[in-house]
């Protein structure tokens, strides 16, 4: 059997794994798009538009503040500033990915545009350097979180219950899986400096500018502190 017969099913391999590893991120994404998707229909935006944000934005917590910003009437200087406030924290740890996604070929394109929290999260504690892994897992979990913004918008219509404050359902899983952190956590220095570093930016600089302050107070306070966090664990 050649190379070439060999790899339809070696592909079916990957393939299967990636899956079988996105399958958590799938119970998450489905139900928080669905979230974004109801958002959407109330605040009056029809499938398309949740198709298309979720296609070529998918940014997640900015997505929720997007609506915002399009039923505001926001500015794109407004628009830009608040995407990049809002998604800061990718800055700093897609720093870690670098190496790996340096060879990716006709994935790399992709692999940066869908590189998620939840995606990170699974692409970085694998040990594999298969690039269509890599891909594959990003791809999976874009669609998820497609479908679930589709079907949110589409069942917007029949929910028997008022949607307001659905928006809270971002903010809502960052304290899960923060909470999750601590309970599993060795250490808790990284939980408490980000905590008081953020408490701190709040104070200084205002609601309006605190985050980039903090991720920088955070990744140094880590950086400074990351030989007795190596001891500790």
């Amino acid at each position: 059997m050649s190379l070439s017969d060999t790899m339809p099913f070696m592909n079916l391999v990957v393939a299967k794994k990636a899956f079988i590893q996105s399958i958590p991120v799938f119970a998450g994404y489905i139900v928080l798009g669905m979230g974004f998707g109801i958002f959407m229909n109330d605040a009056g935006f029809g499938v398309l538009w949740t198709f298309a944000m979720s296609t070529f934005i998918y940014a997640g917590s900015m997505q929720y503040v997007g609506i915002g910003l399009l039923t505001g009437g926001a500015s794109v200087i407004t628009t830009i500033v608040t995407t990049i406030m809002v998604n800061a924290r990718h800055l700093f740890y897609s720093i870690s990915m670098l190496g790996r996604y340096n060879k990716s070929g006709k994935y790399k394109p992709y692999l940066i545009f869908s590189l998620t929290d939840e995606t990170y999260s699974l692409l970085c504690n694998d040990s594999s350097e298969d690039k269509l892994l890599f891909f594959l897992v990003s791809l999976f979990n874009h669609c998820y979180w497609i479908t679930g913004s589709v079907l949110g918008c589409l069942l917007g219509d029949f929910l028997p219950f008022a949607t307001k404050g659905i928006e809270f359902s971002m903010t809502a899983l960052f304290v899960a899986s923060f909470t999750q952190q601590w309970i599993s956590a060795e250490t808790h220095i990284p939980a408490v400096a980000g905590v008081a570093g953020t408490l701190a930016c709040l104070l200084i600089f205002g609601s309006e500018h605190f985050l980039i302050p903090s991720m920088i107070v955070i990744i140094l306070t880590l950086t400074l502190l990351r030989s007795r966090l190596e001891v500790e664990q």
